[in-house]
Formats: structure tokens, sequence, C-alpha cells
């Protein structure tokens, strides 16, 4: 993930230092048998969970699902020092409303950077399942005719298929495996074949475009 510059405003307005991301009863690394041992971190509370997650979004371009992921493994790992169960609902929500967790924006970039490795728009949409963004933003992510269209052509322009290879691949076994490194690919049927079966590259880029006037209007 992209690391992004911490917000000055996080630490102040919490009233914690950016060193901060524990309970205040930790003990200091000792040494045991002349070699240095590390004190376990202390279970977490209240407070030392709004200071993983500030930390985690202050570093990472990242969704709402993401971060309560990662502070529920964190829970599992140190543990809860309060009577009441914690609130990661509510913690991520506090992130979304400060506009650290941002779920529209990380959807478009992640599709968008997806696009242009090539991938296709199930591989985008399951992607984004995966770190828990909504149907109706993982839609949107999921990109217009045009974008799906240049997709495939930039995944056979990564991989050298036709045609961006020297000759077509005319070899029954050999033309299945493309078939296939596509559709992994996240690429609809219909588009592959298309590709697969073009004349040229200028008979593809014509095509790709075929759409492109219709979103300017």
């Amino acid at each position: 993930m992209r690391e992004v510059p911490i917000y000055a405003g996080l630490w102040h307005e919490c009233g914690m230092s950016p060193r901060t991301t524990g309970t205040s009863s930790g003990q200091a690394p000792g040494r045991v048998g002349g070699k240095r041992q590390r004190t376990p971190p202390p279970p977490l509370d209240s407070a030392a969970l709004d200071a993983l997650a500030l930390t985690y979004v202050a570093r990472f371009a990242t969704s709402s699902g993401r971060l309560a992921d990662y502070l529920r493994r964190k829970l599992r790992e140190r543990g809860w020092a309060e009577g009441s169960p914690p609130d990661v609902a509510a913690v991520v929500a506090r992130m979304a409303e400060r506009r650290y967790v941002d779920d529209a924006a990380y959807a478009a970039a992640k599709g968008d950077g997806l696009r242009r490795r090539g991938y296709g728009a199930r591989r985008i949409d399951e992607t984004l399942n995966h770190d828990g963004i909504a149907e109706p933003l993982r839609a949107a992510a999921r990109g217009s005719e045009t974008e799906r269209r240049h997709a495939v052509l930039a995944f056979a322009r990564r991989k050298r298929f036709w045609p961006y290879s020297a000759e077509r691949c005319l070899d029954p076994a050999m033309r299945r495996k493309h078939l296939a490194a596509y559709l992994r690919a996240g690429h609809g049927l219909d588009h592959v074949r298309r590709v697969m079966d073009a004349r040229d590259l200028s008979d593809l880029e014509e095509w790709a475009d075929e759409y492109a006037e219709d979103a300017l209007e």
C-alpha cells in the first residue's frame, strides 16, 4: 500500500503523543541471561485502539474494511483491557467522519490502478469486495466499457499476446492457455475473443475507442 504523510492534527486532537500506541503501563525491555528481552505489549484499551487506528490511516491509503480487519487482528494479538467489548465499528466510523478513510476515493484509485496493470472488471470487483467496499462503489470502480476494453489491451501488451506479439497464435493448446490467462485476470469472454481474433493492432485500437466519444457527451 502507498505510504502517505502523517496528518499533523491527528495526535493533537486526541491528546496523544505520536509515540503512544499502547497503554501507559508498558515496561521498557529488559535483559535476561545476557539477552535482550522484549516485554509483551499490554492489552489494548479505548485510547490505545484509537491510537492504532490513527497510526494506520496516517501511514496508509486504506478502506474502512481493511482498517476494521487491522484493528480486529491487533485485538486478537494483544487482548482487551476493559470490561465492555471493544467497538471497532465506532472507531472506523470516526475515521470516516474525519475523512481519514474514504471508501469512494479508495475504490476509484484501486480500480484505476488495476486497470492500468491490465486487470478486468471481475478482478477489480473481487479485490474491492475483499477490502470491504460496498457494491455501489465497486460498480463505479469496475469502469466504463471503454475503460474495460483498454484494460484488456493493457493485459495483452503486458503479456505480449497478439497483437503485441510478432505473429498471431494459431496453436490450439497455446490459445487455450492465453484464454485462461485473460479470464484469470478478470476479463469478460466477449472482450477476450475480440482481442484474440483481431485483425491487427489498429483494428483493436479502433474497437477500444468505439464508445469514447459517448463518454464526453
